[in-house]
């Protein structure tokens, strides 16, 4: 009886946000008329205990509401958005822009009087796209026909007289092997297999394509191609081109590579289908420079208990340059550093001590993300948790966790606490690109989940603006990353 008692009282406390002296007495009404005293003594013993939980749970929710109504009322996340955006636009690392940026975010965060701001020093690659970026088919059946094209990151150019040749058309590297060189040699090959439109889950679609965008350009200059043009790695169907990293090999020539919209694929596909002979003529002068100095920037506010111990969370700095790096991820970058703007505007004080990084280098090489991870190492810092933000500024709908099975379950245990504000996914799962390396010290990982059904119609392309952010949706997942960090003080992993 005493079991089925206490079992009664997990219950109650698992689907209510609070337990009250009332419920306990009804419980007690309901549960221990049959009970024997020796048992009755021993329950109303751990009573205490109880009650303490359930005010500490009570405590939890009202301090999590404060933290939204602060983020919903005061949207300056959105504002410094707008900034960066705006009046800076695409970063990508190397370059004035992103110098720009690192300065800009520096000011932001030194104007919130935190403990501590500060500069992590890196060097990375710096690759210049250029102003001319062109494509056009000439065809005997069909005409000519411009495409809406971009060069992908660190390419070469391919010289002021561009590039005109037969086009091969694959689906997979099996099929550039298949073909080979004989059938390669002097083409440019079309790397056309598209984004999987029946996964739910975008990001699993993404995956599956961007290997021809990272690597065709190296697998393709095996067999002699002259250049590659590769389909956007995306699920959506519109004129816009995505860009991102693409890799050479030491042991192959450096050969051109580009992208092409969705919709250009199609059309590319369809006329080569009717005229195998057209040609296609691409022309850019992008160039790869010298290394170059850049930063990390990292804010905190210093824990009141235990500041060697540190909750680290942020988003990269870095964009690409066609477009204003809004959701992917100036919005991650201004989410974590209104992170500690509620934490200063609730005068709140943390047990441990909290950190934003402004990440630099995660599109190219990721230099930002390694900056870090070596520099905790060398100081021996302790980091107890990890939160990343890169997968844009929709609604948030959870946190995807990468850690062991204990802190997933202790993770899990807030579930209910999140409930009223519709988050839903708490599940192990990646975290992100620059918190990564953190995972080999030991610290667990967490990536903000939002709703991913339209981030690709704006990663890595010229439609990644900062009007396609809604502010409400921004400052909600600034609001449950807060929430996150709080429980985690509170709580540990």
């Amino acid at each position: 009886m005493f079991f089925n008692v206490f079992y009664c009282l997990l219950l109650r406390m698992r689907f209510r946000k609070s337990l009250s002296c009332s419920d306990f007495i009804n419980t007690f009404a309901e549960e221990t008329n049959t009970m024997r005293k020796p048992e009755l003594f021993a329950l109303i013993l751990i009573l205490p205990v109880f009650m303490q939980v359930s005010r500490a749970q009570n405590q939890d929710s009202v301090v999590l509401r404060k933290m939204y109504t602060e983020a919903l009322n005061n949207p300056v996340g959105w504002k410094n958005l707008d900034y960066l955006c705006t009046k800076i636009g695409g970063r990508i690392c190397g370059t004035v822009k992103a110098e720009e940026a690192v300065q800009y975010i520096r000011k932001v965060m030194e104007g919130m009087k935190l403990d501590t701001v500060y500069l992590q020093p890196l060097f990375v690659k710096h690759w210049e796209r250029g102003t001319v970026e062109t494509a056009k088919l000439f065809s005997a059946k069909k005409g000519s026909k411009d495409l809406h094209v971009c060069a992908l990151g660190t390419s070469i150019g391919t010289g002021d007289t561009g590039i005109k040749a037969k086009v091969v058309e694959v689906h997979n590297f099996a099929e550039l092997k298949a073909i080979g060189r004989s059938g390669i040699e002097g083409k440019i090959v079309f790397f056309n297999r598209a984004a999987d439109d029946s996964r739910i889950n975008t990001f699993e679609a993404y995956g599956k394509a961007v290997d021809q965008r990272a690597q065709g350009a190296m697998q393709a200059a095996r067999f002699g191609a002259l250049a590659v043009i590769v389909r956007s790695a995306v699920p959506v169907h519109d004129n816009f081109p995505h860009t991102g990293v693409q890799h050479y090999a030491d042991s192959v020539k450096a050969i051109p590579a580009m992208s092409v919209s969705t919709n250009d694929a199609d059309l590319l596909s369809s006329w080569l289908k009717d005229d195998p002979s057209l040609k296609l003529s691409m022309k850019m002068n992008c160039r790869n420079l010298p290394e170059a100095p850049s930063f990390n920037v990292i804010g905190e506010i210093r824990g009141s208990e235990h500041p060697e111990e540190i909750i680290v969370f942020g988003g990269h700095l870095d964009s690409w340059d066609i477009g204003q790096g809004a959701h992917d991820d100036g919005s991650g970058v201004v989410q974590a550093i209104d992170i500690l703007r509620i934490y200063k505007a609730l005068q709140m004080k943390p047990k441990h001590t909290i950190r934003a990084v402004a990440f630099m280098d995660e599109e190219i090489a990721q230099r930002g993300a390694a900056a870090y991870a070596d520099a905790v190492k060398k100081k021996a810092e302790k980091h107890i948790g990890a939160i990343e933000a890169d997968r844009g500024a929709a609604v948030p709908q959870g946190f995807s966790i990468d850690g062991s099975d204990a802190s997933i379950e202790k993770i899990k245990s807030w579930k209910p606490l999140f409930k009223p504000y519709s988050l839903w996914s708490f599940e192990k799962g990646g975290s992100g690109v620059d918190i990564h390396d953190l995972k080999k010290q030991g610290t667990p990982l967490v990536g903000l989940v939002t709703d991913p059904q339209r981030y690709f119609d704006y990663h890595h392309s010229a439609n990644d603006t900062y009007d396609k952010v809604n502010p409400r949706e921004l400052e909600l997942g600034a609001a449950a990353m807060a929430g996150l960090v709080y429980l985690i003080d509170t709580y540990g992993l």
